[in-house]
């Protein structure tokens, strides 16, 4: 598989499904937040090899009343010790706390978190990939302009079999995968 060598080089990460396993009752907890086995390295490797990561990630689950804002920082903190743990950095976490039916702009699938992060990184976002694991991240990452990509942990076996909204978009295993095949070609 071809990658272009980007301008600037952001990656912009989902949460759940992406960095850590999922869970169909949320994440409540830091003792609920598993990585997947290698995407912390994944992060690390992405960093060494010069590339920004943000994390974009709908969070409905604060808009609930599952989880507070103050828990959903304890896990990010996590995450980021994480990462640091590993020799990398996640230059930012980005999260729409709202419930699907409050029609906001920055819940997946509307674009809007992608784009306030290649605004804050003074990136284009056509030059940045977008890499997550349901329809709802592809279509996020299409109208943001970015560069998409489907994994399939998480949701995204389930995501490649139901088709459409993944044609012509990269698919790779997990993150580990993605970072292998866009670091081997730059």
């Amino acid at each position: 598989m071809h990658y272009d060598r980007p301008a600037v080089k952001l990656v912009i990460l989902d949460r759940d499904g992406v960095i850590n396993h999922d869970s169909p009752e949320f994440i409540r907890s830091p003792a609920e937040w598993v990585p997947i086995p290698g995407s912390i390295g994944a992060i690390a490797r992405l960093g060494a090899a010069g590339y920004r990561v943000a994390v974009a990630t709908n969070q409905s689950g604060v808009g609930r009343g599952l989880v507070t804002v103050a828990t959903l920082e304890r896990i990010h903190r996590q995450m980021h010790e994480a990462v640091r743990a590993a020799g990398g950095e996640i230059a930012g976490v980005y999260f729409c706390p709202h419930r699907a039916d409050d029609r906001c702009r920055c819940r997946k699938p509307e674009p809007g978190l992608l784009l306030e992060i290649a605004r804050e990184f003074g990136v284009d976002p056509r030059e940045a990939w977008a890499v997550g694991d349901s329809a709802r991240d592809i279509e996020a990452a299409r109208r943001a302009g970015a560069r998409p990509v489907l994994v399939l942990s998480g949701n995204g076996r389930a995501t490649l079999e139901a088709g459409g909204a993944i044609e012509g978009v990269r698919v790779h295993e997990d993150l580990a995968g993605f970072v292998d095949a866009l670091l081997a070609v730059d």
